[in-house]
């Protein structure tokens, strides 16, 4: 009863935290606290003057609100504290200092907790002082125990952290924190990074790209500010940075670091898009097929409506001319009628046209070149895992020079760096060429089907269809002058042109093919 008088008569505050700290991940709630020691002051007696409440860590000084308590508790606004236990006033040597300090000056004369027993005792003050101590104790080791589980994570391969946009964080089976592909964002996180790569688009034109396809902030807002970020991030191709060094990441890689390194190159220059031909946007057919052969000006599409006399009824026509927008010569080329150019695309188209013994004696030559290429995969993915191998030992020489302290930890890092670069690109050799191998078996085998039905799309009249094998044939060679259409076709539609497929194939007549549609190897067909 004596007591209770005495708790009475004194003003007390009460303090409840918590903290986002992985040490605090257990700990009550401040709604928690606040309901338990409401009821340990009714039943104690305490009179509260007021609640002071605060979500943030007691590993470092600077907490504003515990601050102001103790300031309030200097100037003799109240004499005691109530909270959970002394751990929620201090995880630090400064703050709980402070707090025995107080209690030595007599500003602080009650301490109150449901789990731990005070008095302003030489013994008691040395409890509180074990108590704020052990909490300390508390905190450093299980920062030591995350870091050593953070370099372990590391050595795994696995980053520590957040996953990068594309990415996704899951807890295994056994309770360990994975990052993997996000299926449902990687493709559009892997497309930001080919479209960029080309130098044809703005880091606008990207992030507006992810919203547009609802990858946006957690406010849902564009990624204006991390754009930049996610086309440099190493995380993506397969390498991750910790603590300023480089590491070989377990997780799958979105993209290649072929293609990492070309968009390095465009975020470097920065280019502004080009303007871009979408054929499925444009409703001429034959628009952005050519190019005027006098001024080298795009030629455009345009209708023109006439009134026919004789049945008393408005025909429309496709007219095609030059732009005519050079600043540096003008350009006397007259209009020609769409059904004229088509007649004579279609002769030009018609010139690489297959006949059908030869499609199938090529088909079969193809067969037999598929087996020879197999033969030298074997020695060209042995050369690259010997220099792969090479690359291993100088980083584990690298790194016994840097524990032993023969170089400095820049220069560890900048040679670390460069070595895994290397790797991950002879890596990525072998990967593709095992990969690859026989990939242009499929696009010489496609070019000789289009060859071959070349004479039919050429008699049709389905002129997108015209335009989208022309492209290929031609690309950007086709001209107009004088209403009088000319090509220049500089890959393997050339040979066809300039040996056309009516000689005998059994005489030995080869197939010259100047610029074939595959990397790394040539085809002779006879």
């Amino acid at each position: 009863m004596e007591q209770t008088a005495i708790n009475n008569q004194q003003k007390f505050f009460l303090y409840a935290r918590k903290s986002t700290d992985v040490e605090d991940k257990q700990m009550r709630s401040i709604p928690d606290q606040l309901l338990e020691l409401r009821e340990f002051a009714k039943r104690e007696g305490i009179n509260i003057v007021e609640e002071f409440t605060e979500a943030k860590t007691a590993k470092v000084p600077g907490r504003a609100v515990f601050n102001t308590m103790v300031e309030r508790l200097e100037k003799d606004e109240a004499s005691g504290i109530l909270a959970w236990h002394p751990d929620r006033l201090a995880r630090n040597s400064v703050d709980g200092g402070k707090i025995i300090y107080l209690v030595d000056l007599g500003k602080i004369k009650y301490l109150k907790f449901p789990q731990f027993w005070f008095e302003a005792t030489p013994q008691g003050k040395f409890m509180l002082s074990m108590a704020f101590v052990q909490s300390k104790y508390f905190v450093d080791s299980l920062s030591e125990n995350t870091k050593r589980g953070l370099r372990q994570k590391v050595k795994r391969g696995e980053m520590p952290g957040l996953a990068p946009i594309g990415y996704k964080n899951i807890l295994t089976a056994d309770r360990r924190k994975i990052i993997v592909v996000d299926k449902k964002k990687s493709p559009f996180i892997k497309e930001v990074f080919e479209k960029f790569s080309t130098g044809k688009f703005t880091l606008k034109e990207m992030y507006g790209f992810l919203a547009k396809n609802g990858i946006t902030t957690s406010g849902g807002k564009p990624l204006k500010d991390k754009i930049s970020w996610i086309l440099s991030n190493t995380f993506y191709y397969g390498h991750f940075k910790f603590k300023g060094e480089i590491h070989e990441g377990v997780h799958s890689p979105i993209i290649t670091k072929k293609l990492w390194d070309l968009v390095q190159v465009a975020l470097h220059q920065r280019s502004k898009p080009w303007s871009k031909a979408n054929i499925e946007r444009i409703p001429k057919p034959y628009l952005g097929l050519f190019r005027c052969g006098e001024c080298g000006m795009m030629i455009t599409g345009e209708t023109k409506t006439k009134l026919i006399k004789s049945t008393n009824q408005y025909a429309t026509y496709m007219y095609y001319r030059c732009t005519k927008k050079s600043k540096s010569k003008s350009c006397s080329q007259a209009f020609i009628r769409q059904e004229e150019l088509d007649r004579q695309l279609s002769n030009e188209i018609a010139t690489v046209s297959l006949r059908q013994d030869w499609v199938d004696k090529m088909l079969l030559r193809l067969s037999l070149e598929e087996k020879d290429v197999a033969q030298s995969c074997h020695a060209f993915v042995g050369e690259k895992q010997s220099e792969i191998k090479a690359i291993n030992e100088k980083l584990q020489r690298l790194l016994d020079s840097y524990l032993e302290q023969d170089i400095e930890r820049d220069i560890y890092l900048t040679k670390k760096s460069e070595l895994l670069s290397q790797k991950k690109k002879l890596e990525e050799q072998v990967l593709k060429f095992q990969q690859t191998q026989n990939a242009w078996l499929e696009p010489m085998k496609q070019w000789i089907m289009e060859a071959a039905a070349a004479a039919n799309i050429a008699r049709n009249n389905n002129l997108e269809e015209k335009k989208v094998l022309a492209l290929k044939i031609f690309g950007s060679n086709l001209k107009l002058t004088d209403k009088i259409v000319y090509s220049e076709a500089l890959n393997q539609w050339s040979a066809l042109r300039a040996d056309p497929p009516t000689r005998d194939w059994e005489r030995g007549t080869r197939i010259g093919l100047a610029s074939p549609p595959w990397e790394g190897s040539i085809l002779p067909v006879y």
